[in-house]
Formats: structure tokens, sequence, C-alpha cells
């Protein structure tokens, strides 16, 4: 347990710097839940990826072919943000 500084008896350049630490930890620990939860995502998608999309290929038609097509447009929006490319280059 953390022992909370006193603000009547504590300078405020230490108050400042407290709160600046305790923020950034509770960024750090938002950070790596995001990051855990893209990762997630990232394994099912390749696991889906990797059985053909639940598609056996004798079964294949156009409609399999525009779900994929609306997988990729999502996943290029992502990529695209991601690496500064597309509507993002600069």
């Amino acid at each position: 347990m953390t022992t909370r500084l006193n603000p009547i008896t504590t300078p405020r350049h230490e108050l400042r710097a407290e709160k600046a630490r305790r923020n950034k930890e509770a960024a750090l620990a938002a950070f790596i839940g995001k990051k855990a939860e893209i990762d997630e995502m990232l394994a099912r998608l390749q696991a889906l990826s990797d059985d053909h999309f639940n598609t056996h290929p004798d079964e294949v038609n156009w409609g399999h072919v525009g779900t994929l097509e609306h997988y990729a447009s999502l996943l290029k929006r992502i990529t695209d943000s991601a690496f500064g490319e597309g509507e993002h280059a600069e």
C-alpha cells in the first residue's frame, strides 16, 4: 500500500511530482492492458485465418470473398493508422 503525501505539510513541488508519478504508473498499466487486449484479438484472428476463416475450399463463394474484403478493409484502416500510410501518410 502506498502512503499519500500530506498536502498541508508537503511542499507543492513534491505533491506535483507524486501526482505525476502516479499518473505515469496508471498510464503504463492502461497501456499494458490495451496491448494485451490487442494481442488476444490478433491471436484469435490468426487462428481463424489458419482455419481458412471456417470455410472449406469446396464451399467458397463470392459472399465469402466479400466478407474477407470487409475484414481486409478494416485491417487496412488500422495498419494505415499504425504505420502512417494511406490517408494517415504525411
